[in-house]
């Protein structure tokens, strides 16, 4: 019901700072609890980052905590998630997902997905 489109992602330098977007449309936007999603080549795809419909709730993979934030503006239908502090490591594709019936981090029970943003950060 939902389309999802993210935006944002390019080369960045290590401790660079990089802010992807992900925009909503064909549904209400404020019903969907939101997350990010990565995968890097060779990888599983890795929880990153998730908010509750009001933002109120949000969760972060232990190895972005305290570099990335996630955030979201129900009026513009986007989601945001603001990387500073980049390393290699977070090289990788990251999609957005959205889930309009429970909050969760498992990739595995999201309803909806973009197709994704090339995040590349150099050494």
């Amino acid at each position: 019901q939902v389309q999802l489109v993210e935006s944002g992602g390019g080369l960045v330098q290590t401790g660079g700072s990089l802010r992807l977007s992900c925009a909503a449309s064909g549904g209400t936007f404020s019903r969907y609890h939101m997350a990010w999603f990565r995968q890097a080549p060779g990888k599983k795809r890795e929880f990153v980052a998730a908010i509750s419909r009001s933002g109120g709730r949000m969760n972060y993979a232990d190895s972005v905590k305290g570099r990335f934030t996630i955030s979201r503006d129900n009026a513009k239908n986007t989601m945001y998630l603001q990387m500073n502090s980049l390393k290699p490591e977070d090289t990788a594709v990251y999609y957005c997902a959205a889930k309009n019936d429970y909050y969760s981090t498992a990739a595995s029970v999201y309803d909806y997905w973009g197709q994704g943003t090339q995040v590349t950060v150099s050494s």
